[in-house]
């Protein structure tokens, strides 16, 4: 009896599901990803270095108290809206294209009327924002 010797075929993998897996994901996190800002405002942060800034002209004053209170220049408004902070913020300013807006908050202040008084400040065209801070005292001797 004459057997016939058989030939053993290597299994084969067929990658083509798993390739068009990596690329449904890929496809996924690129569509779902967003690489668009929603918004900016541009903010010249204070260096706490103790020295205080020698003014080059007088700047605009926005103080925010813990409630809601804004004072600009010494004149006080009881939660202003927006278009009452936008029309006194530029009858103070006058005729200085790009003043310097020193903006003041009240710890306890709500974020939302430190973003009101820097939003309506951008809308204005007023670049030069700086939000005062104050340096920390240390107890280490």
């Amino acid at each position: 009896m004459k057997l016939s010797v058989q030939h053993s075929e290597e299994p084969d993998v067929n990658l083509t599901p798993m390739i068009d897996v990596v690329f449904l994901l890929l496809l996924f996190f690129m569509v779902s990803t967003s690489f668009i800002r929603e918004s900016s405002l541009k903010v010249d942060l204070p260096e706490a270095t103790g020295q205080s800034l020698v003014a080059q002209e007088k700047a605009v004053d926005i103080i925010i108290n813990a409630d809601g209170e804004f004072i600009i220049n010494n004149v006080t408004l009881d939660n202003p809206s927006h278009e009452q902070l936008s029309a006194h913020l530029k009858q103070v300013v006058g005729d200085n294209e790009d003043p310097h807006i020193i903006i003041s908050a009240d710890a306890n202040a709500e974020y939302q009327n430190i973003v009101t008084a820097m939003d309506t400040a951008q809308q204005l065209g007023y670049t030069r924002l700086t939000l005062a801070t104050r340096q920390t005292t240390s107890n280490t001797p």
